[in-house]
């Protein structure tokens, strides 16, 4: 029998899941959490085969969670099956150490076929998550990051200061139009997809002056 410990912050989801495991042969559900908190409580009281894990829960969440299971427990391993495909949550679910990437549109059949492949030590992908894992092995690293001009990084200075594009624009005499191309460089650049990441990168990179060392 394979065990399987079910955790999803949504009550009916894990009802669905546990309804749906309990009318198989060979697969026995062993508990069920709310959160990666409880989760790990129970990997440990436990020892299940496969945990199926989603990914945004409250307290301790399904990466940091999944994490903690592959470094402390490397017998059971971790399918995520969550809602959400994007590069940054599958990337993040595969470095913590994921199985396996689902999501809950997945077909009954091939869930529980993606349980035992994953029991098994088998790597098990939905198709959307392959592609756009394999896109991203295509995809060459920068070998550095390109250094913004000192206009852009003027204009990452005031969104650092919580400056909308309108109020930016003003304060430099540019149109709000260039402060959004000025940002789109910077995003690429820095090879982030928003704000607050490309500050963060910059603070990071000692682009930026850091407001906590003055």
């Amino acid at each position: 029998m394979i065990r399987v410990l079910v955790v999803d912050d949504h009550p009916v989801v894990r009802s669905g899941l546990i309804g749906m495991l309990s009318v198989t042969d060979d697969i026995t559900v062993v508990g069920e959490a709310g959160d990666g908190s409880e989760a790990l409580a129970l990997v440990e009281s436990t020892r299940p085969d496969v945990v199926l894990m989603d990914l945004r829960m409250p307290r301790t969440d399904g990466v940091t969670a999944t994490g903690a299971i592959a470094s402390g427990y490397p017998a059971t391993k971790v399918l995520v099956l969550t809602t959400y495909d994007t590069d940054t949550d599958i990337l993040h679910a595969v470095e913590a150490g994921a199985t396996g990437y689902l999501l809950k549109d997945t077909p009954h059949a091939e869930l529980l076929d993606g349980i035992r492949a994953a029991a098994r030590g088998e790597t098990v992908l939905a198709p959307p998550v392959a592609a756009r894992l394999m896109s991203r092995l295509r995809t060459p690293a920068p070998s550095a990051v390109v250094a913004p001009s000192p206009r852009e990084l003027q204009v990452l200075a005031a969104v650092a200061r919580g400056l909308s594009n309108a109020e930016i624009g003003r304060e430099l005499y540019i149109g709000e139009a260039t402060v959004k191309t000025h940002l789109q460089r910077l995003f690429t650049k820095l090879d982030v997809d928003d704000r607050t990441r490309a500050v963060t990168v910059a603070l990071e990179l000692g682009l930026l002056p850091n407001p906590r060392s003055g």
